[in-house]
């Protein structure tokens, strides 16, 4: 069977191919965009030679790429998204590739159209309204108010609604893993969900909350688990790693091994009443300062929200790196 993985030259394309190949596929289409660095997908074909690696180099942009990206395939892993930039920007490497990507699978005939994994995010959770410390599970509601939230969540928002609504209408197979804060060398030093950096000084809003962070090879492999299970299809999967640091731990052992910031710790309440400041300042006055801090974003990343990963381990899944070394090999990377 052909598997094809879009953005496979990403920060997690590349460790989901290794697992790919681990776990013994041999027939490869690895869609890269012709920017994408391939260094990493070339060891990989060198380490693996038994398997049969395709580079199909194009950009989801465009429908005729689409097309050639799933001819032939059996299942599909779908990583293509954007998480920076301006909002035109990140609906289109989010949503517009992604309706390509449906409308050229739903080219295929319905009895040889590939299951489809879609990886989305925990971004998509309404986890304002469902209070400080809530355990968020697969059934947990999704965003209902996405106008308040930032870019990136109102894009993988839309993402998961087309493809839920082409099982829907066309019975196409469907499975959606949702990773926390994915994590790793090459990838982002410090989640937002620790807090953010203003005017020279880091503003630690994260406090003792648990950090839902998976390691990038540990997020692939429960990429890989869920595209494999039979038992998948039509489910959702929340995906973090078992032993959480908090946002105190992980911010202290940034500052130990990394670098020494000027951190201001904030409570929850204190975040909450600036927030509520500078909205009312901006809702009054005719100077409007950048919304950094709103009450619905307070209340839905720093209110301590948990979250579990009992379901995608029902199926088999195991972490593969400890969340100690994890952030050591991290944090070693960093440092440099």
């Amino acid at each position: 069977m052909k598997v094809l993985v879009t953005g496979a030259g990403g920060f997690l394309g590349g460790a989901l191919v290794e697992r790919l190949l681990a776990h013994g596929e041999k027939d490869l289409r690895l869609f890269v965009r012709p920017s994408s660095r391939r260094e990493k997908l070339d060891l990989l074909m060198a380490r693996f030679p038994d398997a049969r690696v395709e580079i199909c180099v194009g950009d989801l942009d465009e429908l005729d790429d689409a097309g050639r990206a799933v001819q032939g395939a059996g299942l599909v892993y779908h990583l293509v998204a954007a998480g920076r930039g301006g909002a035109a920007e990140i609906f289109q490497a989010t949503v517009v590739t992604s309706q390509n990507l449906l409308d050229a699978l739903l080219e295929v005939p319905p009895a040889e159209r590939p299951r489809v994994v879609l990886v989305s995010s925990f971004s998509v959770y309404g986890a304002a309204a469902l209070g400080r410390g809530a355990l968020i599970d697969e059934g947990s509601p999704v965003e209902p108010h996405p106008a308040r939230r930032d870019v990136y969540a109102q894009a993988k928002l839309r993402q998961e609604k087309l493809f839920w609504e082409a099982r829907a209408e066309h019975g196409l197979s469907v499975v959606v893993v949702r990773p926390g804060v994915i994590y790793g060398p090459g990838g982002t030093a410090i989640s937002p969900r620790v807090g953010m950096q203003l005017a020279g000084v880091f503003l630690h809003l994260g406090g003792d909350n648990i950090l839902p962070l998976t390691y990038v090879d540990n997020c692939a492999e429960g990429v890989v688990v869920a595209g494999r299970a039979a038992a998948a299809d039509g489910q959702v999967y929340n995906l973090v790693d078992d032993d959480l640091p908090t946002c105190d731990d992980f911010l202290r052992a940034y500052r130990e091994r990394v670098q020494r910031l000027r951190a201001l710790r904030l409570p929850y309440p204190l975040t909450m009443a600036l927030s509520l400041g500078l909205e009312q300042f901006n809702r009054l006055s005719p100077r409007k300062l950048p919304p950094v801090l709103t009450p619905y974003r307070t209340a839905t990343s720093w209110a301590g929200h948990r979250f579990t990963n009992r379901k995608i381990k029902a199926l088999g899944f195991a972490p593969l790196v400890s969340t100690s070394e994890g952030l050591a090999r991290t944090f070693a990377t960093l440092s440099r």
